[in-house]
């Protein structure tokens, strides 16, 4: 993705936490491609220094190995920062319930931490990663940004704390912040392993080995599933907003439509044929449903589209075909 078009100043100086994962390794690359400086704040708990190892020679990017749970690490990060992009979280709703503790401090207490730090440093606008699993037990269809339900899991409850979080750092300390709701993103870098795997990267591994993905539950349950760059695109229009009621509230980040399990799995099929026929007929299993899960989820993207310029360029097939290509190019 090509930044520049969209007129972000080049002489920023950005924060990425959780800079080395899946989100923020992608921001790195974009936001330095565009000539900023760039410093990533991670403890590489669930990222990896692979992922951005490419850029230690570039003389624009520092990297401060630490732990937003630790006040100090959060305050040398923030130092001559302009823009903060929090993304650094214990994500997965399972790894919530296995584990809230832990889960609860990564989330809650580091971003307070990150969020004073920010306030203390005078930074120019706080932007983090919100999440769809705050809309919890809402039927409302598709998803406003406005109307939430009760959360279903720990992380859910975590992701709805830091909105508050946020909106009584903007009344209170002054501190712009924008919350952006990610809706199962997906693309170039996502983990395909370990017991907390998404299920795109998950399964392409999978049929790519020849093995059989586990559905959970039936099939039926969708999701508005979210290529990388549509989301690379909502940090920087978060970070260039400049209309009063534009800053200081929450935004759906989606493409604006469902795709249930069973199309999904149909689709990575498909797309992995073309370089394999044999995938084709590898068979789907199907077993229980998730804890915790919220049965379909789609998003209105209105808001970001009126007040942001929002204009997502990948539904699921081309993010899809994107995603597929880099993993069979990068994991085969």
């Amino acid at each position: 993705m090509n930044i520049k078009s969209l007129g972000f100043d080049p002489d920023y100086h950005i924060l990425v936490t959780g800079g080395s994962g899946f989100i923020g390794s992608n921001l790195c690359e974009v936001l330095l491609k565009n000539g900023n400086k760039v410093t990533c704040l991670d403890n590489f708990a669930t990222g990896k220094k692979e992922n951005i190892s490419h850029l230690f020679s570039n003389p624009k990017f520092k990297l401060i190995e630490g732990d937003i749970r630790n006040l100090e690490d959060c305050h040398k990060s923030c130092l001559g920062i302009d823009f903060v992009l929090h993304q650094a979280a214990l994500g997965s709703v399972p790894r919530s319930i296995n584990d809230p503790i832990t889960s609860n401090a990564a989330n809650i207490s580091g971003f307070l931490n990150m969020l004073v730090a920010a306030r203390d440093s005078k930074v120019r606008r706080f932007i983090y990663a919100a999440s769809s699993s705050t809309y919890g037990d809402s039927k409302n269809m598709p998803k406003v940004e406005e109307v939430i339900g009760k959360p279903l899991s720990p992380y859910a409850i975590t992701k709805f704390v830091n909105e508050l979080y946020a909106d009584i750092f903007s009344k209170t300390y002054g501190v712009e912040t924008i919350g952006l709701r990610y809706f199962n993103v997906f693309g170039r870098k996502q983990d395909p392993n370990g017991a907390y795997a998404a299920v795109i990267p998950k399964f392409v591994m999978q049929f790519m080995r020849y093995e059989s993905p586990v559905i959970n539950g039936d099939g039926s349950y969708s999701r508005d599933f979210t290529y990388i760059d549509n989301v690379l695109e909502m940090n920087v229009r978060a970070m260039i907003a400049k209309e009063k009621n534009a800053i200081n509230t929450v935004y759906n980040v989606a493409y604006g439509e469902r795709t249930d399990l069973n199309k999904l799995t149909q689709l990575i099929k498909e797309v992995l044929s073309e370089f394999d026929e044999k995938i084709a007929e590898i068979p789907v299993n199907y077993g229980s449903p998730r804890k915790g899960d919220v049965p379909h989820s789609l998003a209105s993207i209105d808001k970001a589209r009126q007040l942001l310029g929002y204009d997502p360029q990948y539904d699921i097939k081309s993010g899809l075909r994107e995603a597929v290509n880099w993993y069979w190019k990068h994991l085969k």
